[in-house]
């Protein structure tokens, strides 16, 4: 899905050029193409590791029969490993981050695009849910995140008033090359060979699912790609996730009609759940995993900032997640709606790679709703978050990164932070830690049993 060119892996490439050749010139051709190639290679080796790294977890977990989320589990291990490095050799954590520093970008870059297959897919998961239970999701989730917004923010306030502790700068966080029209065409091409090419020879890959992949996969990034081009007034009504998902819908509406096998089984072929036979949504689901294990780097890199605000930080998510999940419990509870889409609700503040595995935790939750009210959540956020901040009067960067992050996630997170930088590292720590938090308490079987009472 392109790669995000690392200043350092150049600069770095740069200097071992000049000390081979003695020429300091960058601009000639061989120059050129021996940076790009290192980038290249840098980028798909750091990706892969974290990407193995994600693949043998889970293998591990899965063969002792561990229900523990493992990369949660890896990425606590990698903030040991980096913590470890930092007291004892500091320059050898420092080269770890560099090392890894084109795979994490490149999980940013693309990262609203990993929230889109369970959406794209929901028309199938609502067909057996009535019209009046999906209206009472859609109150206890926007309602819900109010709620949620309200209660943090007002929590880091007085935290921090009685902490008294004084806002110092953050370490710069280095954001995502944007999208190169060669990028796009790329896209553009493999989506019209391949969608043509499914309607001539449908198995032309073995299976229907194989088959579809490219031109959906490539229907979903171009979705993202012209989404996130849109005019800011235009992506405050209409987020990029929102024009990804149709995009890949409206694709699979034409292609079964064009087909005449109509949009249910296309839908089926996006995602299959199925590691033997994958469709687009699986590959872009693949890289969950990932996310958390990229947690680790982020915490890491804001590690002063969290030692010096931890009062306010950890207290602050600590009882936003306890609000979130027991307030949706009894909410749930008070409208009626069916246990089993409470449940599934219960991580609606909670980032999706972590939400799916919350949920796992649950008998009889269904995986879809969960994923799209994490999504809906995290779109109305990105929406109104700052409007709201601001009626609710809440100035301090602290509390409005935090209450973002821990209400609306990582939508919630970009939108707040494009317009104020100064609040991102808290966004990105409380956005971490609200998903970690709530995955360590769901995995305690008397929490579990306490929020089903709830819910009854």
């Amino acid at each position: 899905m392109g790669t995000s060119k690392s200043c350092k892996s150049e600069e770095l490439c740069t200097e071992l050029l000049e000390s081979q050749t003695g020429d300091t010139s960058t601009g000639s051709v061989i120059q050129t193409l021996r940076l790009q190639v290192f980038g290249v290679l840098h980028w798909v080796v750091s990706l892969g590791l974290i990407l193995a790294i994600d693949f043998l977890l889970k293998k591990a977990f899965v063969a002792a029969s561990i229900e523990f989320p493992s990369a949660l589990f890896g990425m606590f291990c990698i903030f040991s490993v980096l913590i470890i490095l930092d007291c004892a050799i500091p320059s050898a954590a420092v080269a770890l981050m560099k090392f890894f520093e084109p795979g994490i970008m490149f999980i940013q870059r693309w990262l609203p695009l990993f929230y889109v297959p369970y959406l794209v897919v929901l028309p199938l998961s609502l067909k057996d849910i009535p019209p009046s239970s999906a209206i009472k999701i859609c109150f206890i989730v926007v309602g819900g995140w109010l709620a949620t917004l309200c209660v943090t923010g007002m929590t880091a306030i007085g935290v921090r008033k009685a902490v008294k502790t004084e806002l110092i700068d953050a370490e710069p966080m280095e954001k995502p090359s944007p999208f190169s029209s060669i990028e796009l065409w790329a896209w553009t091409g493999i989506f019209l060979i391949s969608f043509v090419a499914s309607l001539v020879y449908p198995t032309a890959l073995g299976t229907r699912a194989r088959t579809y992949l490219p031109f959906l996969l490539a229907s979903t990034v171009l979705g993202y790609m012209i989404g996130s081009g849109l005019p800011s007034s235009v992506k405050k009504v209409l987020h990029p996730i929102i024009f990804c998902a149709a995009s890949a819908e409206v694709t699979a509406v034409v292609f079964g009609f064009l087909s005449k096998s109509g949009l249910d089984p296309v839908l089926g072929y996006y995602l299959t759940n199925s590691s033997s036979d994958p469709g687009a949504g699986d590959i872009l689901m693949g890289f969950l995993g990932s996310v958390i294990l990229s947690f680790a780097f982020s915490m890491f890199k804001q590690r002063k900032l969290v030692k010096r605000h931890a009062a306010e930080i950890f207290t602050s998510v600590i009882i936003s997640t306890l609000f979130s999940l027991y307030s949706t419990a009894l909410v749930g509870r008070l409208v009626a709606l069916e246990p089993s889409l409470t449940v599934s609700i219960l991580p609606r503040c909670i980032t999706v790679a972590l939400a799916l595995s919350i949920v796992s935790f649950f008998e009889g939750a269904n995986a879809s709703v969960t994923a799209a009210a994490v999504v809906v959540t995290g779109l109305v956020g990105a929406n109104f978050v700052q409007a709201t901040l601001d009626k609710l009067r809440l100035r301090d960067p602290i509390a409005r990164g935090i209450a973002t992050a821990s209400s609306c996630h990582g939508l919630g997170t970009a939108a707040l932070s494009a317009k104020e930088p100064e609040a991102l590292p808290f966004c990105a720590i409380a956005y971490g830690l609200t998903g970690i938090f709530g995955s360590i308490l769901c995995s305690i079987p008397v929490v579990r049993q306490s929020l089903l009472a709830v819910i009854g």
